[in-house]
């Protein structure tokens, strides 16, 4: 059987492939038609309850090779065939490794699954050698609808060309904490109604194109330092502050016709004071806020039910049941699926969860898959990849994004653009461990442009004898220039800077030579610093931004973004100073 295993892959591939040849494009009319009600009806009148559990759960996989044998593909089909689970979500991965599996995981499912993806960044966010785009942070300091409507296409139409349905994005959060360890420059900025136009357009862009987009983390995750992955975050402030600021983007997202909303693993007493509740649990928050009061008529997912934010209050059925009760359709990620589904069904049968709410769920679930047109037509076409994925004028598109995003907080003594010729201390300092050489690309760009230059790299492990020397050297130049790195990550606690980074740019900053500092990540890392000289954000750090950052500094490129956030006790939401190409 295993010496059978790779040819029977190989020729379930090309089969599925020929079945494909003449595919037809994704619909992108989201709108449900009286077939597509008729279908769903129809075909829940047929469902076993355990089939009606099964739609409610999705599990996650990762697009990259696997034998037909591996113990990851045994699993996942039999959650696919056994526990009929009704989506999956996608982890990382490759082009044609996706589609192939996307096509494989559709010829096993009994209905068509929902297959989703978080692609906050694009398609690129997940998969490799997908078009990348910036993080939503970037997208405020642009401030342009239109980049924004182009970004939820270029999604909309690479994910659907790999069989992936559905993106967790856009996020809405209104970032107002500066600590905020995870949502962050995930956010579209801190001002509710830029968040709500640029989300718009996104949404706009997702679902005229074919994709559903998804907007999260209800009611609101910005406004807290802690992050829901380790624990379950409070948010704070009342009813009329939530209104003004959390809620006011999922209304408008509402409003913009967005097909999903994601719930998030927060207490908040405003609106339900039950002790140690998550709002994903929380019917107060799910149903009567959002559907009654919000009038939200489209599909409600839950936050991976694997986080700490649920799973320290309660065990994985416990939680998925009192998340359908609450109003959720889609109980994503639980712990132990099968496990799950079966209690689910047992508890459907005791009647402590009703049949009712669990057509309800599985209703909307159905209604999302018709509206794709997942009934008529659940394959992609391999042979199309090679020209819907990242095409020389969405990449482009793409970078144009990236180079609007740019934002000069400061240039005292206008220091930037800096003229040729001049001697560079460059320093790339990284907060996270083992990301030694993150600013390469950068630091040796900055030295071919400005030869003589030396290049300077420390991680969080590199040891204060190092810093001290690089202090030293940077004396003896014309200008230092500082690359900031830090990842923003799930569990990690904090996007902030090493508190050895911060000092060391402090001892700089009160030096002779002027220092430029450059933001490769949250733009909130100028309150440690405020004397320096120059700064610029760039939101995250990519194979694009890096030359991107190059160009600016040395006045090849125009800088025009604004910031989409305030730096409390610095400068306010909106600023940012243009600098003009040199010539």
């Amino acid at each position: 059987m295993r010496r059978r295993a790779a040819p029977l892959f190989s020729a379930l591939a090309v089969l599925l492939a020929a079945a494909c040849a003449r595919a037809p494009l994704p619909r992108t009319n989201l709108a449900v038609t009286p077939s597509d009600a008729r279908w769903v009806e129809k075909t829940l009148r047929r469902l076993t309850l355990a089939e009606k559990v099964g739609q409610t759960i999705a599990c996650r996989f990762a697009g990259n090779f696997r034998n037909l044998e591996s113990p990851e593909l045994k699993a996942l089909r039999e959650l696919i065939v056994g526990s009929r689970v009704g989506g999956v979500i996608l982890f990382g991965g490759e082009v044609y490794e996706t589609a192939s599996l996307t096509n494989l995981f559709q010829s096993w499912a009994k209905l068509p699954l929902l297959i989703a993806s978080d692609f906050e960044r694009g398609v690129g966010n997940q998969v490799t050698n997908a078009t990348l785009f910036p993080p939503l942070m970037a997208l405020g300091a642009a401030g342009s609808e239109d980049l924004a409507y182009e970004m939820g296409k270029a999604t909309a139409i690479e994910g659907r060309a790999m069989g992936v349905h559905m993106t967790y994005a856009p996020v809405v959060d209104v970032n107002v904490n500066p600590l905020n360890p995870i949502i962050n420059t995930r956010s579209v900025g801190e001002d509710p109604a830029l968040v709500s136009r640029i989300a718009r357009a996104f949404i706009r862009g997702c679902q005229e194109n074919g994709m559903v987009a998804t907007a999260k983390h209800y009611p609101g995750h910005g406004d807290t330092d802690q992050d829901s992955h380790t624990e379950l975050p409070t948010i704070a402030g009342d009813r009329e502050r939530l209104e003004r600021i959390e809620l006011y983007p999922f209304r408008q997202a509402v409003e913009a016709g967005v097909q999903a909303i994601m719930s998030s693993h927060l207490f908040v007493p405003a609106l339900d004071p039950t002790p140690g509740l998550p709002a994903t649990l929380s019917p107060a928050i799910m149903t009567d806020l959002l559907r009654s009061d919000l009038g939200f008529k489209g599909l409600l997912v839950t936050d991976a039910m694997e986080m700490a934010g649920v799973t320290r209050g309660f065990g994985p059925e416990e939680a998925a049941k009192r998340a359908i009760l609450a109003g959720i359709d889609m109980v994503l990620l639980p712990p132990e699926p099968a496990r799950v589904a079966t209690y689910l069904v047992a508890e459907a049968r005791a009647g402590r969860l009703p049949v009712k709410r669990l057509d309800e769920a599985v209703r909307r679930i159905l209604t999302v898959k018709a509206r794709l047109g997942l009934p008529r037509q659940r394959f992609v076409e391999i042979g199309a990849l090679a020209t819907r994925i990242a095409p020389p004028a969405r990449l482009a598109q793409a970078w144009k994004t990236f180079e609007a995003a740019v934002t000069l907080v400061r240039n005292e003594g206008d220091v930037l653009p800096l003229s040729p010729g001049k001697r560079l201390s460059i320093l790339s300092l990284s907060s996270d461990p083992g990301d030694y050489f993150a600013g390469r690309a950068f630091v040796q760009e900055m030295v071919k442009r400005h030869p003589g230059s030396a290049g300077f790299y420390a991680d969080g492990d590199t040891g204060q004898e190092a810093l001290d020397e690089a202090v030293e050297k940077a004396a003896a130049a014309d200008a230092v220039v500082i690359a900031l790195f830090s990842r923003l990550s799930a569990g990690k606690g904090s996007v902030d800077l090493e508190p050895k980074h911060v000092a060391l740019i402090q001892k700089l900053a009160a030096a002779t030579p002027p220092v430029i500092v450059l933001s490769f990540g949250s733009p909130y890392f100028l309150r440690h610093f405020p004397e320096v000289d120059a700064y610029v954000c760039l939101y995250r750090n990519t194979p694009e931004t890096q030359p991107i950052a190059v160009r600016a500094l040395c006045g090849e490129l125009e800088v025009g973004g604004q910031l989409p956030v305030s730096l409390p006790g610095l400068y306010p939401v909106g600023h940012g100073l243009v600098l003009k190409k040199a010539r």
